[in-house]
């Protein structure tokens, strides 16, 4: 019995240098977060790896187009800077599995939105980017000299116009450090074994406000800003409610089996884009690099540069609060991103999201009017 898609008329794969390239623009983040967060974790790279790689094929399949699949980049931020546990981020994961399949079968997702506006999307984002920054500034100053290769590789690959791949030029030269250490590639099978760190022990109050925290990123980077980028970049019609149930489902199958929280993006999807992916082509061959990757780099990861890895995520850090503060379309959105980013990294992004849909609320009902008005 054969499987059919629902854009299977318009499924395409094509394996042209162009897709190679925009299968580069997708990783461009995901690897750095997913190396460190193996790396600081008790997670297996190759389970976490191995769950990306099938879900980049799956879905560009799925939707025939090059579709990107991040890492939920507030619960990494939280892990990292060690916020919440990993057992707690990946619990929390699997309860957003729950409530982004809910929504986006029941296609409320338009209902929910109305309640986030765009400031409050982009404070999470501006108060994630905070926590990476600060937690890769502590973790390079632990080794100086290595954090300062990592900066000068960084400076030239900004000198040459290539900003937006200086992360993973980082991870690619703190790679070849640690493969130095190593001496080898060895071959590392992925077990499920791994699973163990997923458990409803780890319920508690710091799972909920992680939770929310990644809601907004998800509900307007992931589902609904990416729902606009695959209709004018690859003219598919993907609702944010299409997207919302694809995100449920893979976080309901993978993070009890070792995955890490997982998400569409419209960052993935831009990069993607720019970097010449056209087709589904793009995430069959990063699905395939992922999976060998997972299989033969374990023990180079057990020796990366922690220090490097900190350069990354500042860089990362640095990347997003750009976004954040550039994506708006109105001035008077900017105080209250940088309020949320603020609150979020000096009390936890829970209490900022929610303090900022209270905040947005009150502006929209009655400070805009005064504002246009004035």
């Amino acid at each position: 019995m054969g499987v059919s898609f629902p854009y299977g008329d318009e499924l395409a794969v094509d394996f042209e240098w162009h897709e190679f390239t925009g299968a580069v623009g997708d990783s461009v983040t995901v690897l750095p977060i997913v190396v460190a967060v193996a790396r600081l974790t008790d997670l297996s790279l190759a389970v976490v790896l191995v769950w990306f790689g099938v879900f980049q094929v799956v879905w560009g399949l799925y939707y025939a187009a090059p579709l990107s699949v991040e890492p939920m980049k507030a619960l990494a931020a939280l892990v990292l800077a060690e916020t919440v546990t990993t057992g707690e981020a990946l619990l929390a994961g699997f309860g957003l599995g729950v409530v982004l399949l809910a929504i986006g079968r029941t296609r409320s997702l338009g209902r929910v939105s109305r309640y986030i506006g765009a400031p409050v999307v982009r404070g999470v984002q501006f108060g994630v980017a905070l926590v990476l920054l600060s937690t890769g500034l502590e973790l390079g100053a632990g080794d100086l000299p290595l954090a300062g290769l990592a900066v000068a590789v960084a400076a030239v690959a900004l000198l040459t116009r290539r900003s937006n791949v200086s992360a993973l030029a980082v991870l690619a030269v703190g790679g070849a450090v640690a493969f130095s250490d190593v001496g080898h590639l060895s071959l590392a099978v992925p077990s499920v074994r791994d699973a163990g760190l997923f458990s409803l022990d780890n319920l508690s109050f710091a799972v909920a406000e992680a939770a929310v925290a990644q809601l907004a990123m998800t509900v307007g980077n992931a589902a609904l800003a990416t729902s606009v980028l695959l209709a004018d970049y690859f003219d598919r019609d993907v609702s944010a409610d299409e997207l919302a149930t694809s995100m449920g489902a893979m976080n309901l199958l993978a993070v009890p089996l070792g995955g890490f929280p997982m998400c569409h993006g419209s960052g993935g999807v831009a990069g993607k884009y720019a970097f010449g992916a056209r087709t589904a082509g793009a995430n069959v061959i990063l699905g395939v690099g992922y999976v060998v990757v997972a299989l033969f780099a374990a023990d180079v990861v057990a020796a990366y540069p922690v220090a490097m890895l900190g350069v990354i995520l500042a860089i990362i850090g640095l990347q997003l609060a750009r976004t954040s503060l550039t994506s708006l379309s109105r001035a008077d959105g900017y105080p209250l991103v940088v309020a949320i980013g603020v609150v979020g990294v000096a009390v936890n992004l829970g209490v900022a999201f929610v303090g900022g849909v209270v905040a947005w609320l009150a502006w929209e009902r009655w400070g805009r009017a005064v504002w246009d008005g004035a």
